[in-house]
């Protein structure tokens, strides 16, 4: 008797179709996260043009997140069920549609109105297109390469977004930030069809409806209270009451998944604790790059003090550094085992973060490579976390399993800014007032001891020498807060890097431990 065995080869690389597919598939993931800061240099623009409030202007800004992270677990879940190539396609005519709008728009509710339209077109693109890759990349080394270009990518459009902006309105007028959206969505509703293949949960059961409006009040309320923590830099009583009645019904929400036999999320996602695992070191790396945003920026501008565009410019030397962490760290983990690459992320972040602390008011690659550092160790963390954890989910729930990674993303960031910017604001006020001369009138001293750029505008209209000692006691006040928060956030890190390497190590090896082992293709007697 002969006994001939065929061993299962494992599974089949992507070609050049699929890496064709990828490239087109980054064009939403660019455009998105370009949208976060496109806006930073429109305002003065939109504001004076559509006569805008004070009220109005946040929501302009906070509409946009607000939808996008209160509808990215639902649109994630949506996208398993209809399928994803189908919700990528909508949300960019969506996308597409909305940036027209929002570039017409002839008063401010209408803009309003079309950046919640944008952050809806965003909650779709994001999972769809991360749920995509883990479904066109079977092969471990494959996929852990395109995550780690797509977290370049992310990264590198967020730099982007104020450089086009501020590029744009040097020639056009404020609605140009908004059309640049419309080519690129264009070009992709006419390629995917083409190249991206469809993909769906072959049986996703009845789509759990009251679990989309409890998602939403659970998501917004934390995510409203974080923000206005960071725009007040103080807790009050509405974002505490916000924040926990968010929690309370995130409890209830949990609940239901845990007990529903058709929940949005499902049991089976956490079915390998690495999955959780990533989840909550995603959370902490996005806390910690928002957090070194809030500072490096303001320092750029109001220390320093360039002008918008030109921050934006100086900004692009540590993006082109960052973009290329998640490509160097997706190959240095094919030799090394990822838990240790993470926490390796973690010690480079926070070391970047020490020098952070050294920077002086007057210290501007200090700064930069600072950035720079905390960049391409947060981008190490974010790739290969995004990597393991979506290989330990079942592909018929890689839509939902990305929408959980990029909410955790949303809450780690707006913690972030709140948790930084009070730090740092708590220092600043304490050190500004002693260093105020006693002869400075009443409201120009309490608008330099509210914020450094209240304290740059109280300057303006100051005699030279007068306006010279506000203007030093704010940078340097400010240089103390960033160094405080600077020093805490490289501590946070470094404890997450034990955590990454205990955690993630552990889970790994038991996720390893209980893949089911590949039976051969066939035997022939």
């Amino acid at each position: 008797m002969v006994v001939t065995m065929t061993t299962h080869a494992g599974p089949a690389l992507a070609g050049r179709r699929e890496w064709t597919a990828f490239t087109v598939l980054l064009l939403p993931l660019l455009l998105v996260s370009m949208d976060v800061s496109v806006l930073f240099f429109a305002i003065p623009s939109i504001s004076e043009s559509l006569h805008v409030t004070g009220a109005q202007q946040l929501w302009i800004f906070d509409i946009y997140a607000f939808a996008l992270s209160g509808l990215l677990i639902t649109m994630g879940s949506l996208g398993d069920r209809i399928g994803r190539r189908k919700l990528l396609l909508a949300g960019a005519a969506a996308f597409g549609a909305a940036s027209v709008a929002a570039a017409y728009a002839p008063n401010a509710p209408m803009l309003i109105a079309a950046r919640a339209v944008l952050g809806i077109g965003g909650a779709t693109l994001m999972p769809s297109t991360m749920a995509l890759v883990r479904e066109m990349f079977r092969d471990d080394r494959q996929r852990s390469k395109a995550i780690g270009i797509w977290s370049g990518v992310m990264a590198g459009g967020i730099a982007l977004g104020s450089v086009l902006g501020g590029l744009l309105l040097e020639h056009f007028w404020w609605g140009s930030v908004f059309l640049v959206n419309v080519p690129a969505m264009a070009l992709l509703l006419v390629l995917a069809p083409f190249l991206v293949p469809e993909s769906k949960n072959p049986a996703p059961g009845r789509f759990d409806l009251l679990s989309v409006p409890l998602s939403m009040a659970a998501v917004l309320p934390v995510t409203y209270g974080m923000k206005r923590i960071a725009a007040d830099n103080a807790v009050d009583a509405v974002a505490a009451g916000t924040i926990a009645a968010g929690l309370l019904v995130g409890w209830v929400f949990v609940r239901r998944q845990r007990r529903h036999p058709h929940a949005l999320l499902g049991r089976d996602l956490f079915r390998h604790r690495l999955f959780g695992a990533g989840i909550t070191v995603n959370t902490i790396a996005a806390f910690g790059m928002m957090g070194s945003s809030f500072f490096t920026t303001q320092y750029l501008q109001g220390v320093l003090g360039k002008g918008p565009l030109e921050a934006a410019l100086w900004s692009i030397a540590p993006s082109v550094a960052i973009g290329t962490a998640g490509p160097v760290a997706t190959a240095v983990a094919q030799r090394v085992q990822k838990a240790y690459v993470i926490a390796a992320g973690f010690v480079v972040a926070a070391a970047g973060f020490g020098l952070l602390a050294l920077a002086g008011p007057d210290d501007l690659w200090t700064t930069l490579i600072a950035a720079a550092v905390v960049g391409c160790g947060i981008i190490t963390v974010m790739a290969l976390v995004s990597d393991l954890a979506l290989s330990t989910t079942p592909v018929a729930k890689a839509g939902t399993a990305a929408s959980l990674l990029e909410s955790g993303q949303e809450f780690g960031g707006a913690l972030g800014m709140a948790v930084f910017g009070s730090v740092g604001t708590a220092v600043y006020r304490a050190d500004v007032p002693p260093a105020l001369p006693a002869d400075l009138p009443r409201p120009a001293a309490d608008a330099a001891a509210e914020t450094l750029g209240q304290a740059v505008g109280a300057a303006r209209a100051l005699p030279g020498t007068l306006a010279d000692t506000v203007l030093t006691a704010a940078r340097d006040a400010f240089v103390h807060g960033m160094h405080v928060a600077a020093v805490a956030g490289g501590v946070v890190f470094l404890l997450a890097s034990a955590l990454a390497a205990r955690t993630l190590r552990t889970s790994e090896r038991r996720a390893d431990a209980t893949t089911e082992p590949r039976e051969p293709a066939g035997v022939t007697r």
